[in-house]
């Protein structure tokens, strides 16, 4: 008799190290990833600043040429200033930048109709720039949104949902890049 409750305290004490290694083995399993989606974000942020960066180049290259478009040319400074402007939530960052990529299609599109401002050096490098860091910012988002749903999965599922995580928000496309931009002369 005495043995067998040595043996059954052996045995609750080994799946009780079980358990608790499991349940580290989790939580940091979710650090991991709650990083890896910190990281993902920082990425966006850096081509972001790339872009923002060479914004008032493109702007000023494209008013010498495009003085009829300053609408496109005026959005896209606000769209960057209200960036500029600081602290802004991860929410409203993700706006705004969708505002400052729905102005540069837009710059784009004005551009390819302008055979003049198409022809000059300096913008057409600016432009494929901004085009190359366009594709960087949207490689970021999938990488971004990849992270997410990881993350989310597992802090959804039992018993990640044990731990009180919050779910991280997607970067979504807003509604004004979903449509093609129009230009009108």
């Amino acid at each position: 008799m005495g043995k067998s409750i040595f043996i059954l305290i052996g045995c609750l004490a080994i799946a009780g190290f079980i358990v608790f290694g499991a349940w580290i083995s989790l939580k940091n399993q979710i650090i991991a990833m709650e990083e890896n989606v910190n990281g993902q974000w920082a990425q966006i942020e850096n081509q972001l600043k790339r872009r923002n960066d060479l914004i008032p180049n493109f702007v000023s290259t494209v008013k010498g040429y495009a003085a009829h478009e300053m609408k496109a040319i005026e959005t896209i400074t606000a769209a960057r200033e209200k960036l500029a402007g600081g602290n802004l939530s991860q929410a409203d960052r993700m706006k705004a930048e969708g505002e400052v990529g729905a102005a540069i299609s837009r710059l784009l599109v004005i551009s390819e109709s302008n055979p003049e401002l198409k022809a000059n050096q300096n913008f057409r490098a600016l432009a494929d720039e901004l085009a190359g860091t366009e594709n960087r910012i949207a490689v970021a988002r999938k990488d971004y949104n990849d992270a997410v749903r990881t993350f989310n999965t597992k802090i959804k599922q039992w018993p990640g949902n044990t731990l009180h995580y919050e779910q991280k928000p997607y970067f979504e496309v807003p509604e004004t890049e979903k449509a093609a931009p129009k230009v009108e002369f």
